[in-house]
Formats: C-alpha cells, structure tokens, sequence
C-alpha cells in the first residue's frame, strides 16, 4: 500500500488499513504521516476526519491486542500490533505540538478515554514482551503534549488517570516511561489538583514522586512537581512528612532548603504553614540529636532522626535569616525557648567530656572533610546553627531579647565566643547574636556590665576576634577593635 503524501490521502489510507490484515506497509504508511506531522504546516491541515479514522484505527488495535491477551497467546506474536499502536501515538504527539486546534479535535473525538484505556492494558502486559514499553512510552507522551497549554484536556486526562494509573505508571521499571510520566503530572497539576494529592486516600501518588527525588535525582520533572508544587500546600507537606520514614524526610528537607536558597526573591512561594509546622516538628524531635553523644543512636532509623532534627534547623535558620516572609516565626510558641535550652544541653553534654559535641581544635579535619564529606561528623555547626536560630529570633525583637537573658543564655553565648573546628564560624554567629541581644536593650547590656564586674564574662576571646565591649552613655556597644590598640 503506497503511503499517503497529504492529508487528504491519508485518511482513504487509514481506512484500508482499517479493512486489511495488517503488515509492513501500513506501519510504513504511519511512520510517513508521522514524520509530516512534524511541519506545523501540514498538522494545521489536517482534517476531523482524518484523526477520526485515526481513533478507530487505535480502537481497533486495542480490540484486538486485548483479545489476543485474553486468548493467552504470546504478545511477541502481536508485535506488529504494537509497532502500530505506538506510531498511532508518535502522530497523535507530533498533531499535538504548539497546536490548540489539534489539542482540542483530539478530545472532542474521545481520544483521552480510548488512550487511558489502552494505557491501562499495556501497564498491566507490561512486563509480558517485547514492545510494550515502546507503545507505553509513545501513549504517554501523546497526552503530555495533548495537555500543554490546554485546560480541558488536563482536566479529563486527570479524571480518567488519577491518583491509580498515574501512580502505576510511577512504579513501572522503565525510566523513560517514569520521566514521561511525571512530565504528564507535572503538566496537569494545579493549586486545586494539587489538594487532592494531600488527601490521605491519595498521598501514595506524592510519597511516590518523593521517593524518585530521593533514588533518581536526575528526573528532572519529579524535582519540578516537588518544588512548583507540592511545596505550595501545607496540608500536602504535612501529611508526606507524617507518613515518610526519617530518611525520605531528609529528601523533602532538602528540597526545601533548595528552594529557600536558590532564588534572588525573598518570596520562596513556600506558604506560612508549613513553616509553621517544621518549626513545631523541631520543637518535638529535638531530643533525637542527643542521642549522637550517649552512644544511643544505634539504629539507622534513630541515626536518621537525629539528622532530620539537624536539617530541621538548617532550614529554620535559612527561613529567618533574611527578614522576610518567615520572620514571624519569631513569635511562634516556645521556638526560642527550645532553641536556648537545647543549646545549653550541647554546651554541657560537650565540656562535661570527650564526645561528639566537645570544642575541638582540628582544624585539619576540615581540610579532610572537603575532599571527603562521607567522613564528616553529622554534628558539625550544629551548635553553631543554634546560636545562628536564636541571633535570628532575636533581630529587633525585644520579648526574644529578653526571654534569652532570663533563659540564662547570655552567658551561655558568651562562653562560645571561641574558634572552635566542629563548629565553623561559630565565634561570627555568637557575635552576631551578642549583637541583636544588646540592641536598643538596657537590661541585657546591664547584665553584660554586672558580669565583666563580677568576673563572669570572659571578653579574651571577643579581643581575640577583634572586637571589644565599650561603655557609652550608660549603654554597652560592640565595636571593632582599633588597629593600633
């Protein structure tokens, strides 16, 4: 049979198609209409008919394919049925491109339906023969460029695949059908669609997606729904988190971390509420990094719980470092208390011996941890993050300014004014919260004062950082150190 050359031929060549056995030459016929459809030109052009014939001809297939399934026969057998279907779908996605008026033909004449239920076959053969995938990868494609830019093709594709199909195709062992899959979800979701993932019913589908961010990272679409999206819902953030194990709660960490740190807006578009809830999940887990010191932390499962208290406080600190969206935190119950009081049981548990939290003076194994991070200590700046959390919680804040002195953590902050290796700029972030402590406070710069009187305060190592404590006008300043001093 003669391939047809123009879009009025080709529907008089489907319709043979449709009335013979078939063989090569149709296949042949496809793949000549398929690579036309590439010129916008000639896919403008084409006709209802033509992809009328089109969705009978994918009916057809789909027909019969079932049929010999469920005659038991060997799928390798339909192979040219394959080889067919999965060109039906390479025309159907290049009609599709940069095409509205396609786009739309292709859903008034029911092709979402006929193709969601012949995706469904082929997941479910999917690991019977030779060809499947290609057929599986070519349909999915085919509605990702159906749902670009079209509204009402994205609402019926999501309708007849979620949360079921779309989670299947997530698991299936073909990295190709992965990746086009999640391109699919990522080009359906919406603020809308996106609350119905954070259903319990359906968070499978979002603990999936997470799942390949932590194991194929070089899937780029499942990285884009996390950050574009799901990042978006506090309710979906929520209920991941309860239902992940720690290690997958490291993943979401550090997608948040990511997306606080990667761009120049202060707007990270993560909403109040989830930093809401992070800050309660530190204040309730925080106990778990202790454990690192008593030689508790056996399991892998609690070792994982103690690095997600540290991520936890990593991601707090980024979120109130830039007095933007997230500084209310300020005011959230008990985070400072919390954030003091852990840190003076690191302080002690590190002088009262020779342990993970201790000061150190090796400054080698920084060097070492640069070229080798596997070896790092899990609890380096730890410490040093905490005292960054309350300089934070502090910034202009005078109930928090306040709430630090009768915490008794002014002296405490005091005490780590000290270049220590396990916690890398520590002595910068204790100034800078010595700072935010006195500022505009006469109370804490009085302490300061009855302190320095008493023999309390130790301002060798503040001198030996170049600053030093001075009194004026019955305030108390920090000022650099003068050169020639």
């Amino acid at each position: 049979m003669a391939a047809a050359s123009n879009p009025d031929d080709f529907s008089a060549s489907i319709a043979r198609i449709l009335n013979e056995k078939h063989c090569r030459e149709h296949l042949d016929a496809l793949q000549t209409f398929t690579a036309a459809l590439r010129d916008h030109t000639y896919r403008d052009v084409v006709d209802r008919e033509c992809f009328s014939t089109l969705l009978k001809l994918i009916s057809r297939l789909s027909d019969e394919l079932k049929a010999a399934s469920g005659a038991h026969q060997d799928l390798k057998s339909t192979a040219l049925h394959l080889q067919l279907a999965a060109e039906c779908f390479r025309a159907l996605r290049n009609s599709c491109v940069q095409s509205a008026r396609n786009q739309s033909l292709v859903r008034e004449l029911g092709f979402v339906d006929v193709s969601i239920q012949l995706l469904r076959f082929l997941h479910a053969n999917s690991k019977s023969g030779l060809g499947i995938f290609e057929s599986l990868r070519c349909a999915i494609q085919f509605l990702g460029n159906l749902s670009v830019g079209n509204q009402k093709c994205k609402d019926d594709i999501w309708r007849l695949s979620f949360p079921g199909l779309l989670l299947q195709l997530l698991n299936v062992d073909d990295e190709k059908t992965v990746s086009y899959a999640s391109m699919v979800l990522h080009t359906c979701l919406d603020e809308n669609k996106v609350e119905e993932v954070a259903e319990l019913q359906n968070i499978q589908l979002a603990l999936r997606v997470m799942a390949l961010c932590q194991t194929q990272p070089e899937l780029d679409w499942t990285v884009l729904i996390a950050t574009q999206h799901f990042l978006k819902s506090s309710a979906l953030v929520e209920n991941m988190y309860f239902a992940m194990s720690p290690s997958e709660r490291l993943t979401l960490l550090e997608l948040i971390s990511a997306q606080l740190s990667g761009g120049e807006s202060l707007d990270s578009g993560i909403p109040p509420g989830v930093a809401r809830f992070l800050a309660s999940s530190f204040q309730k887990g925080c106990g778990a990094v202790l454990s690192l010191a008593t030689g508790s932390a056996s399991s892998d499962e609690v070792l994982q719980e103690a690095l997600t208290v540290i991520s936890l406080l990593d991601v707090l600190c980024e979120m109130t470092s830039h007095q933007g969206q997230f500084m209310f935190l300020q005011d959230h119950p008990d985070l400072l208390v919390t954030t003091v009081e852990l840190l003076k049981q690191v302080h002690t548990i590190g002088k009262s011996s020779e342990n993970i939290f201790s000061s150190a003076q090796n400054f080698d194994s920084l060097v070492d941890a640069e070229t080798d991070p596997s070896g790092q200590s899990p609890v380096v700046s730890f410490k040093a993050h905490l005292i960054r959390l309350v300089a934070n919680l502090c910034y202009t804040h005078a109930n928090n300014q306040n709430k630090v002195r009768e915490l008794e953590g002014i002296p405490l902050i005091l005490d780590n004014c000290r270049i220590d290796s396990n916690n890398p700029f520590i002595s910068q972030w204790s100034i800078l919260a010595i700072r935010n402590l006195f500022d505009h406070n006469l109370k804490n710069q009085e302490l300061l004062a009855s302190l320095e009187r008493r023999g309390d305060a130790d301002y060798s190592a503040l001198r030996d950082l170049g600053f030093r404590v001075e009194e004026r006008d019955g305030s108390l300043l920090l000022r650099p150190t003068k050169k020639d001093a």
